[in-house]
């Protein structure tokens, strides 16, 4: 158990001092500095709200299926995850879901497809609104069938998947066009109880329970290691609760909610901060519950991979009826509050490159509607299809919005390396997941992996070019400066 407490360890400190390093040091917040909630408050979404009803809001978006299902997921390679999921957290996932909300609220509460396009250039741009909203559409129909999955697990007399399916997707629908304040900011509080509640219940079982926590290793446990390796497969597998590309698309949300920049840490860097504990609480609970990493394997490959029935399984054992109940409460909310918001997300973004005013009920509409039809086409689709897609474009994106930071960062003359190495590292763990994946090239694994690392280093190479070429650049500009200045 010392390694799960270290991990949890490096999560608490990694918050109170490189997120304050982060926030105040390389960022520079400026509490005097008026924020788009304030300046441009339109009643839909743009409007001040307390900061714990920000932070809670921000902490359900992000937290979908990934913290939950990805660490159960991810425990079937044994306690490495536990390294992945503190380290990625406080280095990578914090930074970046910190830098992608508070970029926002500095440029109007602008998209990140924009934000991107501000920092790495117009086809970026482009390209980047056409990724984000398909993402953002994929994500919102994983968050109807994973939930909904479960819930007719959950209630079998009830009605049928496709019944639950409707009644998710007709809540989107309302999540989606009403005012943020009207659904979301009001049912929020009690999902986010209910999460709450499931974290700390289960972490009050690991401490007092009879449970064997492994301690880590650098062991690949999986049952099927050859095909699955750690790198990059766990790397893709924990994602929310490590790195997320999804979160990037949520911050401007609340970046266009949040009253002062002062908050700015406890929301977006505590924010996932908090996702990467329930992830380290779910790795922990699936590694021992079971026996071992080893029984693990067995239950997942015995029931098709199915992470809803380890959760369920866990749950109802370890909280009783009534506590079981509220812990997959939080399970449905988790998907469920990022689904409602990745449609938003995705109808914003599409309204900030056609500069279509968002007031009227009806512009809503007309933005809405083509995103829902395609989502709901996409829930036809089998659902382990569709996730393993969403897996590498999640990955992507955030690899993407780091690049973009980084390149912020050299223009306003601050330290670039907190971004530049997560920069590369996740370069080379999507490069070698798309040449290895059965989904993607299906390459050897040693091809892959030197592939990886190579495009990883080409992108060093044309960074540093680049860094070098507005050096030289910037030199030239002040010595002409100078020179006119003296004559």
């Amino acid at each position: 158990m010392i390694s799960f407490f270290v991990a949890l360890g490096v999560l608490i400190f990694g918050y109170l001092f490189y997120g304050k390093f982060i926030a105040n040091t390389i960022f520079k917040l400026e509490p005097q500095r008026e924020t788009p909630a304030v300046t441009m408050s339109d009643g839909v979404d743009y409007m001040m709200m307390p900061w714990w009803k920000v932070f809670l809001i921000q902490f359900l978006n992000i937290a979908g299926l990934g913290p939950i299902f990805g660490a159960v997921a991810g425990a079937m390679w044994g306690p490495v995850a536990f390294i992945w999921i503190a380290l990625g957290s406080v280095f990578a996932g914090a930074v970046h879901d910190f830098f992608s909300g508070m970029l926002s609220v500095r440029h109007k509460g602008l998209s990140i497809s924009e934000i991107v396009g501000i920092y790495l250039g117009k086809t970026a741009k482009i390209g980047m609104r056409f990724f984000t909203v398909l993402l953002m559409v994929i994500v919102g129909a994983v968050f109807i069938m994973g939930p909904a999955k479960i819930l007719s697990g959950l209630m079998p007399d009830f009605g049928s998947m496709n019944l639950w399916i409707w009644i998710v997707f007709i809540y989107y629908i309302l999540a989606t066009i009403l005012p943020v304040d009207k659904i979301i900011g009001r049912i929020y509080p009690i999902f986010g109880f209910a999460l709450i509640f499931m974290a700390v219940g289960l972490f009050l079982a690991l401490l007092f329970g009879d449970f064997t926590i492994p301690e880590i290793s650098f062991e690949n446990l999986h049952s099927s290691p050859s095909k699955f390796p750690i790198f990059p497969m766990l790397f893709i597998t924990i994602a929310c609760g490590a790195i997320s590309g999804f979160h990037a698309t949520q911050s401007p949300l609340m970046a266009r909610c949040i009253s002062n920049e002062k908050y700015g840490r406890p929301v977006f860097y505590g924010a996932m901060i908090s996702e990467g504990v329930v992830a380290l609480i779910w790795a922990a609970i699936s590694m021992s519950f079971f026996g071992g990493v080893g029984e693990l394997n067995g239950i997942m490959s015995e029931h098709g991979g199915n992470a809803a029935w380890v959760v369920n399984e866990v749950s109802n054992s370890l909280l009783g009826t009534f506590g079981g109940i509220l812990a997959l409460l939080g399970v449905v909310a988790a998907p469920i509050t990022s689904g409602d918001t990745a449609f938003r997300s995705a109808r914003l973004i599409v309204a900030d490159f056609l500069n279509f005013n968002q007031a009227s009920n009806k512009n809503r509409l007309i933005v809405s509607i083509p995103l829902f039809i395609v989502g709901f086409l996409l829930t036809q689709i089998d659902f382990a299809i569709v996730w393993r897609y969403f897996a590498w474009s999640n990955q992507t994106l955030a690899t993407i919005v780091l690049w973009a930071i980084t390149v912020f960062l050299v223009q306003s003359n601050r330290n670039y390396w907190v971004t530049l190495i997560p920069s590369v590292f996740m370069t080379s763990v999507i490069t070698t997941y798309l040449l290895f994946a059965p989904e993607g090239f299906g390459l050897p694994y040693q091809l892959s992996v030197y592939g990886g690392i190579l495009f990883a280093v080409f992108t060093i190479v044309l960074f540093m070019r680049w860094y070098r070429s507005r050096k030289v650049s910037t030199n030239c500009l002040e010595t002409e400066k100078v020179y006119v200045t003296n004559k």
